[in-house]
């Protein structure tokens, strides 16, 4: 390992650093949540950081698939509601029309959107409760892996708000508006099975189990073609936006794009060779 999630936070006089641990191992970014006292509610802090450990990543050639989890019995319980309003938010008495609407449009949908647009494979490694942003957090990433004891909560309608983080975009496209609808207007808490079984969880392990699964997956994402990857994320996340005469030209462009690198070339010629090919990030 490049170095160690302790020995990264000891190094920095920033005390966020101690919040969000980050250390990359063979080619994987693993970005943790480190308020186990908090089951990692978010501060606004800690989201920056995230957003931009999210950004390093797009472009560090060194770092080829990310994984985001988190420290203690709890995922994360969504935004640090207790921690005040974010700095140049509103303050008591103070708001403004509109004040709410920026501070989500600049915060948690912010954090939301640097999982979706990120350029390499993200992994959720969700240990346990996972509530509100939380929860739009890990549906955010590519690929979710649930421990066993792991619940996912829309927990907006039992504090009287809309869900906000790109819930209501989120949960249709991935269980459809019914369901969707029954967990937002709920708010039960979904155990990891029951998650697996709408398709919110691509596999629910043991929580012993959990690291190392979130391992096995990222570190074989990334051994593979990275640029290929990143456009394949691109054109499945638009293609619920679009019709499919959009959809089937950016697929050929991307196509076009990825036959210009290095690993679509070795990629054919393994093939071609009848041998494994040796995938390279770029």
């Amino acid at each position: 390992m490049t170095s160690s999630p302790e020995t990264s936070a000891a190094k920095s006089a920033d005390p966020v650093d101690s919040l969000v641990l980050h250390a990359t191992d063979n080619h994987v970014a693993w970005i943790t949540l480190n308020r186990p006292e908090a089951l990692n509610a978010i501060t606004p802090d800690q989201r920056e950081r995230l957003i931009q450990h999210l950004s390093h990543a797009s472009c560090d050639p060194g770092v080829r698939a990310v994984v985001i989890t988190a420290t203690g019995r709890g995922f994360c319980a969504g935004a640090d509601l207790r921690g005040g309003p974010p700095t140049g938010g509103p303050q008591a008495g103070e708001r403004v029309a509109g004040d709410v609407a920026r501070m989500i449009r600049l915060g948690a949908q912010r954090l939301i959107g640097a999982v979706l647009d990120c350029e390499k494979p993200v992994i959720a490694a969700v240990n346990g409760t996972a509530a509100g942003l939380g929860a739009h957090l890990a549906l955010a990433c590519d690929l979710v892996l649930a421990a066993d004891s792991a619940k996912f909560i829309e927990v907006f309608v039992r504090r009287g708000l809309v869900p906000d983080g790109g819930g209501a975009y989120l949960l249709p496209r991935l269980i459809g508006p019914q369901r969707a609808k029954e967990l937002m207007f709920f708010g039960d808490a979904l155990t990891a099975a029951d998650a697996a079984r709408l398709g919110l969880v691509n596999r629910v392990v043991p929580a012993d189990d959990l690291e190392k699964t979130a391992r096995d997956w990222a570190e074989r994402l990334a051994t593979g073609p990275t640029r290929a990857l990143a456009l394949t994320k691109q054109l499945v996340n638009a293609s619920l936006d679009t019709d499919r005469t959009t959809a089937f030209a950016a697929e050929a462009a991307a196509q076009e794009i990825n036959m210009t690198t290095t690993d679509a070339n070795e990629g054919v010629a393994a093939f071609t060779e009848r041998r494994t090919p040796h995938y390279r990030g770029r």
